[in-house]
């Protein structure tokens, strides 16, 4: 019965439990953040395609490429695993739309491949 009053060495014990929830939570928030980092990359990276395919002597593949550049050089190589950019009609305006398809981060930028999609949009120059 002596044993089940005496609290000795639970002290240690709670800390290493403390700590390693601590820790996890910490890893947690931190990966949140790269994540939310990643997708505004990303993003930004499509609407910079976006824009730069809707000038009027740019094509639509030129807009593309500078997405899936942007984004390599910030986030590195393979990262992307799909860029497309189409022109669209939207109430008597064409507009350019810039898809990327990329890894969704899970443990570091190591994640699953092509499951977040990113759109952007712009008016398209006509050249008139």
């Amino acid at each position: 019965m002596a044993f089940a009053l005496d609290d000795r060495g639970s002290s240690p014990a709670e800390f290493v439990m403390v700590g390693a929830l601590l820790t996890l939570l910490t890893l947690g928030v931190m990966q949140l953040a790269l994540a939310v980092y990643v997708r505004g990359v990303a993003h930004d990276a499509a609407v910079e395609g976006a824009y730069d395919a809707a000038l009027a002597d740019v094509t639509d593949g030129e807009g593309a490429a500078r997405a899936r550049e942007i984004v390599d050089r910030t986030l590195g190589a393979g990262f992307v695993q799909g860029v497309r950019a189409q022109r669209t009609a939207v109430d008597d305006a064409t507009m350019v739309q810039v898809t990327m398809r990329l890894t969704l981060p899970l443990v570091g930028l190591m994640g699953i491949p092509a499951a977040w999609e990113v759109t952007a949009h712009a008016p398209a120059d006509d050249g008139e």
